[in-house]
C-alpha cells in the first residue's frame, strides 16, 4: 500500500482537524478550507476530473438538506421562542421540578429534557446551562451537564436527522437501520448517567445515585428499542426524553420527596410565568410533534405518501438521485409548527422582526457547517470516477485507498476502530450527521473486505460520532457563552474528553462482539 496516497487521502480531515485544534477557527471556515483540499486532492492526484468533483459536491450539499435546512428552521423557532419569552417560562417550570434529590434534578433536566429538546430540534448547550447555574450548580457542571446529557441519544436528534442520514447512505429504510443503533443505547446511555454524577461529584456521587441513573440510562435505551420496534424511529428522542422525565417522577413518588417546589424560582421566573402560559409556550413543539406522528405513524397512509409516493427524487449525481422528501421531512414541519404557533407564542410584529433579524445573522454559518462537511464526504465518495460516473481504477478512489490501509493495518480488529473514527469525525465536523456522512462508506467497504457486519460497523461510528458532542469546540463554547463563561470550556473538554474515549471504548467493544 501506498504511504503517500493514504496520506493524501486523509488530507482533508487532517487539515481540518488541525485548523480546529491548533489555529481554533471556526467549523465553517476550517470545512470550506478542508473542501479546498479535497478537491485539490481528488483532482490533482487521484485523477479526478473537475467537473466530478464540483458535481459531486453539489450532491452533497442536497444530500445535507435534511440536517442543513433543519438547523436553519430550529434555530428560527428557538430565536423566536426566546424572543416571545416562551423559552424563559420553560425555564422557570424545569427549575421548580425535583429541587430536593439532586441526582433525579440532573437525570430531568440534562437527560430528561435535554434529549427531547434536542429531538425537537432546540439545542440543550444555549438552554439548560443557565438553569444549571439557577439550581446552584458551579459554572463548570453547568457547561459539562448540557453537553453530554444528551448525548446518548444524538442518533436520534432533530427528530431522528443522524439515522435519516445514515438511512440514506446504505439505501436501506430508516426503520430497518434504526434496530442497529438502539441495540447500543441501554448500556451508552447508562453510562452517560454515570459519567455525569461522576463529574458532579466523583465516586461519592457515583454510588449514591446509582440506581436512579442506571433506571435513567436503560429508560432512554430501552425506549429507543421500543420505538424502533413499532416503526416511529424518528420520534424516539422525543419519546426517551419523556420516558425518563416520567420515570424520574415515579421514582420520587416512590422515595416520598417532592416533585415540585416554586420557592426556587426568582422574580424573572414569575414575571414569564405570568407572561405567557405554559402550554403556549411549548406550542411550537406540541404542534411539530403530532405532525411528526402523522407523517411517520406506520398505521397512517401519510408516511408511505409523504415518503414514497412523494419521494421527489433529484438527479445530481447520475444513477443516484438524491430524494428530498420535502413533505416528511423535520424542517418542513417545524417551519409549519413554528407559523401556526404564533397565536399561542402571542408573538407581535416587533418581536417577530427582531428574531428574523437575529435568524439571518445566526443561521448562515452553522448551515454551511453542517453542509461542506457532506460536500467533503461525497469527494471522497466519488474520487478517481470519469466523467462517465465509473471507477475506472479503483486505486484512483480514496475511500478504496483509506480501506485498503485500514484492513491491512487492523485486520479482524477493526470493528474496534471504528467508534473512534466516528468520535474523530464528530469531533472535526461538530455533528454525528457529518460524522455518518464522511465514514460510512468507508465503514461499508472495508467490512466487505474483512468479512464484518458493514452496517454494525457503521451503525458504531455514528454512536462514536454522537458521543463528540461533549468534545464538540462549538457545542461546549456554545454552553460557556450561554452563562457568560467563555474559556472555560477548555477545563471541561479536559474532563469530558476522558469520559467520552471511555464510553466510546465500550462501544468498540461491544461492536466486535457484533460485527
Amino acid at each position: 500500500m501506498n504511504l503517500f496516497s493514504v496520506l493524501l487521502a486523509l488530507t482533508p480531515v487532517l487539515i481540518v482537524l488541525i485548523l480546529l485544534i491548533w489555529k481554533r477557527m471556526a467549523a465553517d471556515t476550517a470545512g470550506v478550507i478542508g473542501w479546498v483540499a479535497a478537491v485539490a486532492v481528488a483532482c490533482l492526484y487521484f485523477q479526478t476530473p473537475l467537473q466530478v468533483a464540483l458535481t459531486a459536491s453539489l450532491g452533497g450539499i442536497v444530500a445535507s438538506f435534511p440536517i442543513t435546512l433543519m438547523v436553519a428552521t430550529s434555530i428560527l423557532q428557538v430565536t423566536i421562542m426566546i424572543e416571545s419569552g416562551a423559552i424563559a417560562r420553560v425555564v422557570a417550570l424545569v427549575k421548580s421540578v425535583a429541587p430536593q434529590d439532586q441526582v433525579v434534578q440532573i437525570m430531568i433536566v440534562n437527560i430528561g429534557f435535554g434529549t427531547l429538546l434536542a429531538a425537537l430540534g432546540a439545542t440543550p448547550v444555549s438552554i439548560l446551562p443557565p438553569i444549571m447555574l439557577a439550581l446552584g450548580y458551579s459554572s463548570f457542571i453547568a457547561i459539562a451537564l448540557p453537553a453530554i446529557g444528551y448525548d446518548a441519544l444524538t442518533t436520534y436528534a432533530l427528530l431522528g436527522i443522524p439515522v435519516v442520514v445514515f438511512a440514506n447512505f446504505v439505501g436501506l429504510p430508516v426503520n430497518e437501520v434504526g434496530g442497529y443503533f438502539a441495540r447500543y443505547m441501554p448500556v451508552i446511555s447508562s453510562c452517560i448517567a454515570l459519567g455525569m454524577l461522576w463529574i458532579v461529584g466523583g465516586w461519592k456521587m457515583l454510588w449514591r445515585g446509582f440506581i436512579p441513573a442506571l433506571l435513567s440510562g436503560l429508560t432512554a435505551g430501552l425506549v429507543a428499542i421500543g420505538m424502533n420496534a413499532v416503526g416511529m424511529v424518528t420520534l424516539t428522542g422525543v419519546a426517551a426524553g419523556l420516558g425518563v422525565i416520567l420515570v424520574m417522577l415515579v421514582y420520587l413518588l416512590l422515595i416520598r420527596k417532592p416533585l415540585w417546589d416554586k420557592s426556587v424560582q426568582n422574580d424573572a421566573d414569575r414575571l414569564a410565568e405570568g407572561r405567557i402560559s405554559f402550554w403556549g409556550a411549548v406550542s411550537p413543539w406540541l404542534i411539530l410533534t403530532g405532525f411528526a406522528v402523522l407523517v411517520n405513524a406506520p398505521i397512517l397512509p401519510f408516511f408511505k405518501l409523504t415518503f414514497t409516493t412523494w419521494a421527489m427524487p433529484l438527479e445530481i449525481i447520475p444513477s443516484a438521485p438524491e430524494k428530498v422528501r420535502l413533505f416528511w421531512q423535520a424542517y418542513f414541519w417545524i417551519l409549519v409548527s413554528t407559523v401556526l404557533s404564533l397565536p399561542f407564542l402571542k408573538t407581535n410584529r416587533a418581536q417577530l422582526g427582531v428574531s428574523l433579524q437575529k435568524w439571518v445573522k445566526r443561521a448562515p454559518r452553522p448551515m454551511l457547517a453542517s453542509a461542506i462537511f457532506f460536500a467533503i464526504a461525497f469527494i471522497i465518495n466519488h474520487s478517481g470516477k470519469g466523467v462517465d460516473w465509473t471507477l475506472g481504477d479503483p486505486n484512483h478512489n480514496m475511500v478504496v485507498v483509506l480501506a485498503n490501509a485500514s484492513t491491512a493495518a487492523f485486520g479482524q480488529a477493526y470493528p474496534f476502530i471504528a467508534p473512534f473514527l466516528g468520535l474523530l469525525g464528530g469531533f472535526v465536523s461538530g455533528s454525528e450527521a457529518s460524522s455518518i456522512a464522511m465514514f460510512t462508506n468507508l465503514h461499508l467497504s472495508i467490512a466487505e473486505k474483512i468479512g464484518a457486519a458493514g452496517l454494525v460497523i457503521a451503525a458504531a461510528s455514528g454512536i462514536g460520532g454522537g458521543l463528540a458532542s461533549v468534545i464538540s469546540p462549538a457545542k461546549l463554547q456554545n454552553a460557556s457563552a450561554a452563562i457568560d463563561r467563555i474559556g472555560e470550556e477548555a477545563s471541561v473538554l479536559r474532563v469530558t474528553f476522558v469520559i467520552s474515549l471511555i464510553i466510546t471504548a465500550i462501544a468498540a467493544l461491544m461492536t466486535l462482539l457484533w460485527a
